[in-house]
Order: C-alpha cells, then structure tokens, then sequence
C-alpha cells in the first residue's frame, strides 16, 4: 500500500497551521545567522513566504528569491508584504532555476525534511551560492520530540495509530546535519538547537489546528468517532491550560550554517 505523501498546497491553512511557528523558529535562526545587509537571498522552499517576509524584515536584503513546487503557496507568498522585494518562483530544490553563484545566501526553512535527496538539494544550494557565501537551514527534530504537533503525534501512536513521516526525516537529526554540510565541502559548519513556544487561547483551538495537519488530519478523520474523542481526551489530560485556559508549549529545531569554500 503506497503511504500517503504530506503535501502543503493551501497557503492560509499552512499559516495557522506551521507558518508561526516556522516565524518562531526563524527569528532565533536569523539572529544565530547574524548576516550583513545588502545580501542576495535565495529561500528555498519558500511554500507560502512565511520565512521570506522574515528576511526581508530583518535582513535587509538586495533581493530575495522564494522557490517552491507549489503554485498554490507561491501564489499566498504574493501577497504578503515581502512581495515588494521578493519575488516567486515554482522550481524544485534538487534543480534550481538559477545560475552559478547567483546569491551570497541560501537557506531552507523547515524544508530539509521534505526533499527525497537531502545531499542533491544541499549540493545545488552551494553551486547557487558564491564563493564564502552561507548556507543554511533549520528543521523540527521529528525524531527527537521537537515537531510542533508531537503531542498529537504521540497520542495517536499510543491508540494503534500508524504516524507519516515525511520522505527525508533522518535528515532533520542534528548529527546528520552537520554531516551532510560537511560531505558538501562546506567550511565553518556549526550547529545548534533552536527551541520556541507558542500559545493557543484554549484546546479547541488548539485542536481545530493539531488535529488537521495535512500528516495527522487524514488520519484523525478516519478514526471512529469514539476513538477521537479519547484522543482528545488524552490530549486534554497532556497539555492542561492555565488558569484561563491557555495552552502553552515547545517545539524544537535543529539548524546548521557553512559557508561555500573559496
């Protein structure tokens, strides 16, 4: 039986669903980064720009390109702000649509993950990038506790249910990061732990989002109407809210950053 693939196509949905947390996450990352301004950007994966409106933020950047298979998040990336500077494009990471030593700094944000050849998609970002430019990237630590929706994952594992990881998981492990920046020939490669939290104003809305990823959803709408309500319950008895219900908790990244050899 083919495994279902987890696919972000709808650009609001992935808003409420990872676009704040990758926000949360990439702020830290971009202060980790510390880069100068006036910089060429490539963000690739850009899906719906939530990370591209960050570097055009912070960063003061020349320019920024976003590249991401998905007509339907490049076409929610076109209307945030970053627009203004940054420009869409459709293009796969292990391809880019761009010359040689094209930026001075490529990063992926939360995208690693996803590419079913991580080194092939790291290889093009160096030859995008010039000589002792950065690359970089964060991701969750699916399999260390540190994607967002792990609770939801977890639970659902403890009631029988099968999780879907994406294609390239193995990947997101810090070791294999460091690793695979190294086996790229990239110089200074650094590593580091990236952890944020974010609040929901009580579980029902926590649910209305964890239990509708494009991995968990599929999976929740197939459960018999008895088993998600103990799903829910377990969840509840998990994350307690505070005195007015809120419910607070933390994610977890891996990041790496090299810079191309001269």
């Amino acid at each position: 039986m083919t495994e279902p693939q987890i696919r972000f196509d709808d650009g609001a949905a992935y808003e409420r669903i990872m676009g704040i947390w990758s926000q949360l996450a990439g702020e830290q990352f971009l202060d980790w980064l510390a880069p100068a301004g006036s910089l060429r950007w490539i963000d690739v994966g850009c899906g719906n720009g939530a990370f591209t409106e960050l570097i055009v933020q912070r960063c003061a950047p020349a320019g920024v390109e976003g590249v991401d298979p998905s007509q339907e998040q490049l076409a929610f990336a076109r209307t945030r702000p970053a627009s203004r500077i940054a420009k869409f494009t459709q293009g796969d990471a292990m391809a880019l649509p761009f010359a040689d030593k094209s930026f001075d700094v490529a990063v992926m944000a939360l995208v690693i993950f996803f590419v079913p050849n991580p080194a092939k998609g790291i290889a093009e970002m160096v030859r995008a990038v010039r000589a002792g430019g950065s690359v970089a990237a964060y991701a969750w630590d699916m399999y260390g506790g540190g994607f967002p929706w792990d609770s939801v994952q977890s639970e659902l594992r403890a009631l029988g249910q099968k999780i879907v990881y994406p294609p390239s998981a193995d990947a997101s492990r810090i070791d294999t990061m460091r690793q695979l920046w190294a086996s790229a020939g990239m110089a200074d490669v650094e590593t580091r732990q990236i952890t944020v939290q974010r609040t929901f104003q009580d579980f029902d809305e926590f649910a209305s989002i964890g239990l509708n990823t494009p991995s968990i959803g599929p999976i929740v709408r197939a459960m018999p109407p008895s088993e998600v309500d103990k799903l829910k319950a377990r969840l509840r008895d998990r994350l307690p809210g505070d005195a007015d219900g809120r419910i607070t908790y933390s994610a977890r990244a891996n990041a790496v950053k090299g810079r191309v050899r001269k």
